[in-house]
């Protein structure tokens, strides 16, 4: 059984914005898209960068240093420089709270 933990609320993430929120340890991207809200690691895997910082396009999450982007749905990238996946999260909504299970 997943552990949910609260993470912000849904006028916290504007649809086609994202931010960073802190899990613990684990920073996390939440980008809102087409109403719904995804999470994945705030890493671009080319070179860090900070995802929760970049620019929703539809599904696609550009990380604001090169300009990679990733299908936050599946966090697959769909624009190089970046070649590897970032992880994603499951995410619900209760009342206006986003929850994450990490």
């Amino acid at each position: 059984m997943p552990e949910w933990t609260s993470v912000a609320r849904l006028a916290d993430v504007p649809d086609g914005q994202a931010i960073t929120v802190q899990v613990g340890k684990k920073r996390l991207a939440l980008a809102r898209a087409d109403g719904t809200v995804y999470a994945i690691d705030d890493v671009c895997t080319h070179d860090g960068g900070p995802l929760g910082e970049g620019y929703v396009d539809g599904y696609d999450l550009e990380c604001p240093r090169h300009g990679a982007t990733f299908d936050v749905r599946t966090g697959r990238p769909t624009r190089l420089p970046a070649v590897a996946p970032v992880k994603t999260h499951r995410v619900r909504v209760e009342g206006d709270e986003i929850q994450v299970a990490v």
